[in-house]
């Protein structure tokens, strides 16, 4: 299951490597106005096992998920970025850990960067606002003294596992589920347009009891921030609105309501202080000499 907007040719590698392991491949198009989707066409034409639907509108990601779920057929559901190439055997074995218990909902496997090294964001604990503070302002490095108190919420700079292990949360660029643990939990939240809806999901199947594991072993290279770079500032605002309502929705009664006020407008003022980055870095590039290309989106505040 991709959804893609504006992927341009890495949608072709990305569905190539997907149509080597996966017995169906949904692309979901997001209104893209580049030539991805004619380019898949034409690359693919004929090949039975792809499925493609254009929105003509930007529907947002999760909304797209559950397009594309209405059209899938299989028992496994992959997730997969348009951005995202899945190593050799990478499904298989992400597969396997989805059926090595009952009780396992969700499966990811390792985000690489390009140049191997693993991404922030595959494995995570869930970014509570406490934990989001710690890693806001730096504390994460109180963590060899007080490490239940200032416990940075993404996990790749731990020691990489040796086996499957279950983790709170794992990124919406690579999720192996079941299908039975979506009819128990409900499908992506519509409410978030793009990012905070993989937290979203990842929070509600354990509240039902879900499983969910991070796979080591099951390499896919993921483009990091690739579709967004053309709009820098307006992911910023899905991403920095995702996670206010992820904090509405899952702590306004584990905190206090000045708390969670301070919380919110903690959110939106580094909305701000990213948005004044991006706007200067653009007028940078487009002096003499440099390129038109904005940066890319950034880290991530847990979405």
């Amino acid at each position: 299951m991709i959804v893609n907007h504006n992927a341009g040719a890495l949608l072709i590698d990305c569905v190539r490597a997907a149509l080597a392991q996966a017995e169906q491949v949904i692309v979901v198009d997001n209104d893209s106005s580049d030539s991805s989707m004619d380019m898949l066409a034409a690359q693919f034409a004929g090949e039975p096992r792809l499925v493609m639907l254009c929105t003509g509108q930007n529907l947002g990601f999760a909304a797209g998920c559950n397009l594309g779920l209405g059209l899938a057929t299989q028992a496994h559901l992959l997730f997969l970025n348009p951005d995202c190439i899945l190593g050799a055997g990478s499904l298989r074995r992400m597969v396997v850990g989805l059926d090595s218990d009952s009780g396992v909902g969700m499966v990811g496997g390792l985000l690489t960067n390009l140049d191997g090294s693993e991404q922030g964001g595959g494995r995570r604990a869930v970014p509570t606002p406490w934990r989001s503070f710690v890693r806001a302002f730096g504390l994460a490095r109180l963590s060899n003294r007080w490490p239940k108190l200032f416990f940075d919420f993404h996990l790749h700079k731990q020691p990489l596992p040796d086996a499957p292990v279950d983790v709170e949360a794992i990124s919406g660029a690579l999720m192996l589920v079941s299908r039975a643990a979506i009819d128990d939990v409900g499908l992506w939240d519509e409410a978030y347009f793009l990012h905070c809806e993989d937290l979203d999901w990842c929070m509600r199947f354990r509240q039902r009891g879900w499983r969910i594991l991070f796979v080591p072993d099951a390499p896919v290279v993921h483009h990091h921030g690739h579709c967004s770079r053309a709009r820098p500032i307006f992911v910023e605002w899905y991403k920095h609105k995702g996670m206010v309502r992820f904090y509405r929705k899952f702590f306004r009664h584990q905190y206090p309501g000045a708390l969670m006020w301070l919380v919110e407008a903690g959110v939106w003022l580094r909305f701000g202080g990213v948005a004044a980055c991006r706007i200067v870095q653009g007028s940078r590039r487009k002096g003499p000499g440099s390129t038109d290309k904005a940066p890319d989106a950034g880290d991530e505040l847990g979405g």
